[in-house]
């Protein structure tokens, strides 16, 4: 896998190649490329980018006075695809939110487009059952317990937390790989916590919001409508929000758009690309 040198740290990524239209995938907390394991083979045509972020899930550790803070990791993000090179980029985020926040930095000038599906919105950061989550992180020795506790079916799987997440299930290989970098460091157990507890007040989320009303391009909005985890009426909300907004719900499915309909996703996000002018790019024999 390769990996890049940012000024926080280094961080690795998948890059399917090609000459198609370059998307950029963001993920959750503590996740990994792997949740877009079963979109990325349908995008046929498109080059797809997945960094995997230091959300706790990353495989090596960041620097100790790194910015991991929702802000710190949208603008790394936008270093990533700076030092990629990468324009015209389609941003897709999923379940983590933060990565709008880049479109209001100097360097969202790459984003062309965006898509937001079940993603973290206004004052939803963390989302209302994840909020225990963040409460454990703040206490000494909360990660290391909560990479304990994923160990437990019981508490793996509740639907209070990130059982509820996918209404089909996310298998335990998948959840144990996620969360396997904080079993085995300390530093990313620093790090996740660092990014876990760093939410700012309500005021200055919905502050931070209002200024994605300057981005004037295209943005698809995907809800699930069997969320647990993002209000229902976030989404028809971030739509308005956006001057070019569209919303589009999913039936049966939970935040995990990507596990629990995939096809149904790539389908809406490449209908969206092409309506907005990037074609894939198709090889004929």
């Amino acid at each position: 896998m390769p990996e890049i040198e940012l000024s926080s740290g280094t961080i690795d990524y998948q890059d399917t190649g090609g000459e198609g239209p370059v998307l950029v995938f963001g993920h959750g907390l503590p996740m990994n490329e792997t949740q877009w394991r079963k979109v990325v083979p349908l995008l046929e045509g498109y080059r797809c980018i997945l960094p995997t972020l230091p959300l706790g899930g990353h495989r090596r550790p960041m620097h100790p006075d790194a910015d991991l803070s929702h802000r710190g990791v949208a603008r790394l993000l936008g270093e990533f695809i700076e030092r990629l090179g990468l324009d015209d980029v389609t941003l897709v985020l999923n379940d983590w939110g933060g990565g709008q926040f880049l479109v209001s930095e100097e360097r969202g000038r790459r984003i062309a487009r965006l898509v937001l599906v079940a993603c973290e919105a206004f004052d939803n950061f963390p989302p209302g059952p994840a909020k225990a989550l963040a409460t454990i992180c703040r206490v000494p020795g909360g990660v290391w317990l909560l990479t304990w506790l994923m160990r437990i079916p019981a508490f793996r799987n509740n639907r209070n937390g990130y059982g509820g997440m996918s209404l089909r299930g996310i298998p335990d290989e998948i959840v144990a790989d996620w969360f396997a970098p904080a079993t085995r460091s300390r530093a990313i157990r620093r790090d996740f916590a660092k990014f876990a507890t760093s939410a700012p007040r309500r005021e200055t989320l919905l502050a931070w919001s209002e200024r994605l009303r300057d981005f004037d391009r295209p943005v698809l909005v995907v809800w699930a409508r069997e969320d647990r985890l993002m209000p229902r009426e976030h989404g028809p909300r971030l739509a308005e929000l956006y001057p070019k907004g569209r919303l589009i719900e999913i039936a049966d499915s939970s935040t995990l758009v990507p596990e629990d309909q995939p096809e149904l996703l790539a389908e809406e996000l490449t209908g969206f690309l092409i309506e907005t002018g990037a074609e894939p790019v198709r090889h004929t024999i």
